[in-house]
């Protein structure tokens, strides 16, 4: 059994005295894991680094087996980021909940392909630009949130309001279906309620700090309660240091 494809390194974890497993997501063959022979060696190491785009050559005798990994450098998106704290710690965060909430051999093309426009945004930001300078691809960052929850099934349906079937003045998410809701319907509710960031709505709003934490507030709140604590695990620590980051 054999295929090749492109892979973004989500991770990759020690295995005996030299090797490597390398957890890829691949547009055909989603995330999917690997051995890689010298994986430990210093040259192996910068390839094996998270956020490189490769080429990436699988073999196994069985296709339940693990395999072994061939692979060629395409792109390096971390050593771009490396000196803007907040922005790898943003390009961590995708990594670590791509890896933790994708199941093994799912194939994810869109996904993929969106978590590649978003790393290309991070690599477009200004370093180090100041808050304004990161509000632009940190709302990226939340828009890309809300497509993984979509494709772990879990999409939130944004178009209309929930109780009243208005398309106007969307400012909530109801936490239980995951669909928007108008001011004048929640005002009874609003404590209840998820704040609806404009931004996510219309892609020319400039979002606000307060936006940014809300967009952040909501898709954390599906990704924590619908997909990791029904699994009984828990968010990723890299997501958890990238809010704490973004708060500051």
């Amino acid at each position: 059994m054999e295929w090749r494809d492109q892979g973004l390194v989500l991770s990759a974890r020690k295995h005996g005295e030299t090797a490597a497993i390398v957890s890829l997501l691949s547009p055909a063959q989603g995330r999917h894991l690997g051995l890689v022979r010298g994986g430990q060696s210093r040259r192996r190491q910068g390839l094996l680094q998270p956020g490189n785009l490769v080429d990436a050559h699988w073999r196994a005798r069985l296709e339940e087996h693990l395999g072994t990994f061939t692979l060629e450098a395409i792109h390096g998106f971390s050593a771009v980021v490396l000196d803007d704290p907040l922005r790898l710690k943003g390009l961590s965060a995708a990594l670590a909940l791509l890896d933790a909430g994708l199941a093994e051999r799912e194939a994810h093309e869109g996904i993929f392909h969106g978590t590649i426009a978003l790393l290309r945004a991070l690599e477009a930001a200004p370093g180090r630009g100041g808050e304004d300078g990161a509000r632009g691809w940190i709302a990226g960052y939340v828009r890309w949130e809300l497509g993984l929850l979509d494709c772990l099934g879990f999409g939130l349906d944004l178009s209309a309001c929930a109780a009243t079937g208005t398309t106007e003045d969307l400012v909530y998410v109801s936490p239980r279906s995951g669909r928007a809701v108008s001011r004048d319907a929640g005002a009874p509710y609003r404590e209840k309620l998820l704040a609806l960031p404009a931004f996510l709505m219309d892609p020319e709003a400039v979002p606000s700090r307060m936006d940014i934490a809300a967009g952040l507030a909501l898709t954390g709140y599906f990704l924590q309660s619908h997909h990791f604590a029904a699994a009984g695990r828990a968010m990723p620590a890299a997501r958890n240091r990238f809010i704490d980051a973004v708060g500051k």
